[in-house]
């Protein structure tokens, strides 16, 4: 029994061992003429970014829909080129005759066939309203009535929403992102949106979200121009056998995780086994006559392997290179495109490409950008074209060379953070020698000044001597008068007019001392002992012809905290503190003026620093910036960004802490508390009370 078994299963080895050499026999001539028919090539246009659809990783075209064409290209014997363009110039080219494009992958509602010839359904998919968070739920189209609603023009909402009545307001987008982008900015309700591509789009709009059911249902076809309806009776048919034989279903199984199991795969082998049994048996009388062909296309097929082997090796090398140098150019911050002498795109990293055709960039002289002139007069004298642009309020270095007699490469890099850093120079600079010139002044400034104090002290002690002589003089002449007054009287407006000429000198004689003081260099590490009153009596000084039209509370404390610091750089932080405060008030003409108090205290052994307005204050945004190097809400009006940061800079070198508290319409109060390691902190009586500890000094100008 063992032995017959055996035998029995020799037999049927050898059988199916004879029915492979049979149906490799008869069916390898077939291949190999197959392979040798030349092959047309089908151009099947793309424009999707969306997974799993279509879209492009490192450099090579991927998705569902390009490996169901390219499964089609092999069954028509046909080579598939794909080409990625806009959606926009796809609708075009598809309905052009002219166009290098013969089939793109469309969406079409359900119930509406597009005029173009297209295939059977590929996949269903949907569109359903979105709308910001916290927005109403859109139950059907009766809630969109009225509302402003997104609609990418040429999609198949936009095809479905054709020739019917429409009750909300209706505009038009190139792009569903576009869409969400002015959904934001509330310049739209609703966006009405494909399934596969709002997926993609709401993790980038977390501000975003579904709300509604599915209101149109759509279907993948493939579509081409009414010259191509004999390829798309191809195509159609191409994919009806897919769909017979399963590979369909693994191709959805694979991309979108569903899909058909074929349950009947046991019938169809049996019945290939008798198929291919009675063609052996056919065959079989064929095989002497096959064998001599059969040797010499096994040498041949040797042959052709090892030079495929080569190919394959090759091609992945290139491969390989491709991909790093794609992965280079994406990995560029700036943008790179390269443009033909028509003006079209013929590669780009697609970064800051929509720049070159805006109508609002422009050079930073103020002349217009025409891309097509610039490109034109480069390829014409193989020249390369540097420039500086502006666009609002950045600025960009443009590079233009050319790399053919009909190609050229742009570059575009943003340089506003250089621009910024050059002013900044440049504003330095400046202060520099302001600096310079103010401390030459303020030397020029004291020597009147110093002759204006002598001599008033001159007549001073003069009006003394003449007190008595005038008196004397006016006993024996009665109707003596001085200038109109009587004598007496005119002394005493002397008197008067010496004493406000004394004090208006010693007051240019402080300020030029104090301007002087707030020149001088600063030397790091040579903190001194100092009174934090006085940085304070010094900056209001300097700062009076600010001041003076607004209201002014100082509350001083006595006796005066002091500290381990420079007082020329904490004369700095209080006049930018205080110069902020009437930027942001309201002088005394107004209707209703603001109050800016500033205040010297000690608590919890701490000495503390702080100016309060009732100004316009700031919002979140401003607050969270305010210290930043370049950043300042009076651009326009001059202002460079610096004016905190240097503060900032400077409190923290003092080991001090500076604390913004502040609200929009309300104020700010900005308070600097200087720790007990910078204080010089002296003992106090116990009994002393705060009144005697503090001064209080209300001006109101």
């Amino acid at each position: 029994m063992p032995h017959l078994l055996s035998t029995c299963f020799d037999k049927m080895n050898a059988m199916k061992y004879l029915l492979f050499l049979l149906s490799f026999t008869l069916f390898t001539p077939l291949f190999s003429y197959a392979d040798t028919q030349p092959k047309q090539s089908i151009v099947f246009g793309v424009h999707s970014k969306t997974a799993p659809l279509e879209w492009r990783n490192n450099g090579v075209d991927q998705g569902f829909n390009i490996e169901l064409m390219n499964r089609i290209g092999q069954m028509c014997n046909a080579r598939i080129l794909t080409r990625r363009k806009t959606f926009q110039q796809l609708l075009s080219d598809v309905h052009s005759p002219e166009s290098d494009i013969d089939v793109i992958a469309i969406v079409s509602p359900v119930t509406i066939d597009r005029d173009l010839s297209q295939s059977d359904p590929i996949y269903a998919t949907h569109a359903k309203a979105y709308t910001l968070q916290g927005k109403a739920f859109i139950n059907g189209w009766h809630d969109l009535v009225g509302k402003r609603v997104a609609i990418k023009k040429g999609a198949f909402v936009d095809v479905y929403l054709s020739g019917q009545e429409q009750e909300f307001e209706r505009i038009d987008v190139d792009l569903y992102e576009t869409g969400f982008q002015l959904l934001i900015k509330g310049q739209v309700d609703v966006v009405l949106a494909e399934n596969f591509v709002a997926r993609r789009l709401l993790p980038f709009y977390p501000s975003i979200r579904s709300s509604s059911d599915p209101l149109i249902y759509g279907a993948f076809n493939f579509v081409t121009n009414g010259k191509n309806a004999p390829l798309m009776a191809k195509i159609n048919e191409a994919l009806r056998q897919l769909k017979l034989s399963g590979e369909y279903d693994k191709l959805v199984n694979k991309w979108f995780g569903t899909g058909r199991e074929k349950v009947d795969l046991t019938t169809t082998q049996q019945k290939m086994l008798w198929l291919a049994i009675l063609v052996s048996i056919i065959s079989a009388f064929g095989m002497i006559l096959t064998a001599y062909i059969s040797a010499s296309l096994r040498k041949r097929t040797l042959s052709l392997k090892s030079e495929l082997v080569q190919r394959r090796k090759a091609e992945q090398q290139i491969l390989s290179l491709s991909q790093q140098f794609q992965s280079v150019l994406n990995g560029i911050p700036h943008g790179v495109t390269i443009f033909n002498r028509r003006c079209e795109c013929l590669w780009s990293n697609d970064k800051n490409n929509l720049l070159l055709k805006s109508p609002e960039f422009h050079f930073t002289q103020g002349q217009v950008f025409q891309l097509d002139d610039s490109l034109i007069e480069v390829l014409n004298e193989q020249k390369s074209l540097t420039a500086d642009m502006s666009y609002h309020a950045q600025y960009w270095q443009l590079q233009i060379h050319p790399i053919a007699e009909d190609q050229a490469v742009i570059l575009l890099e943003e340089t506003t953070e250089q621009q910024a850093l050059r002013q900044a120079n440049n504003e330095a600079s400046r202060l520099a020698s302001l600096g310079e010139l103010s401390a030459g002044v303020a030397h020029e400034i004291n020597n009147p000044t110093g002759l204006i104090i002598h001599s008033i002290a001159f007549l001073n002690h003069a009006l003394c001597d003449l007190k008595p002589a005038a008196h004397h003089y006016t006993q024996q002449n009665p109707f003596w008068s001085v200038a109109g007054l009587d004598p007496n009287q005119a002394i005493e407006e002397l008197e008067i007019s010496c004493a406000t000429i004394d004090e208006g000198a010693n007051r240019i004689s402080r300020i030029v001392s104090d301007l002087k003081c707030y020149a001088r260099p600063n030397i790091a590490n040579k903190h001194r002992p100092m009174k934090l009153n006085e940085v304070v009596t010094v900056s209001l000084r300097l700062t009076a012809n600010q001041i003076k039209l607004f209201n002014l509370t100082t509350h001083l404390q006595l006796p005066e905290p002091e500290l381990m610091g420079d007082a020329q750089q904490l004369q700095q932080v209080l006049i930018n503190l205080i110069q902020n405060a009437c930027h942001a008030s309201k002088p005394i003409s107004d209707s209703i003026p603001s109050l800016i108090t500033i205040e010297t205290y000690t608590r919890d052994s701490d000495h503390y620093l702080t100016i309060t307005d009732t100004g316009a204050g700031m919002d979140d945004a401003t607050l969270k910036r305010i210290t930043e190097p370049f950043f300042t809400t009076r651009r326009s009006s001059g202002g460079t960004g610096l004016g905190l940061s240097v503060c900032s800079r400077i409190i923290k070198e003092h080991n001090a802490q500076m604390q913004i508290n502040s609200r929009l319409g309300k104020g700010t109060k900005i308070s600097i508390r200087f720790p007990l390691i910078t204080a010089i902190t002296k003992q106090m009586p116990e009994q002393q009370s705060e009144q005697e500890r503090t001064v209080s000094l209300e001006t109101e100008r």
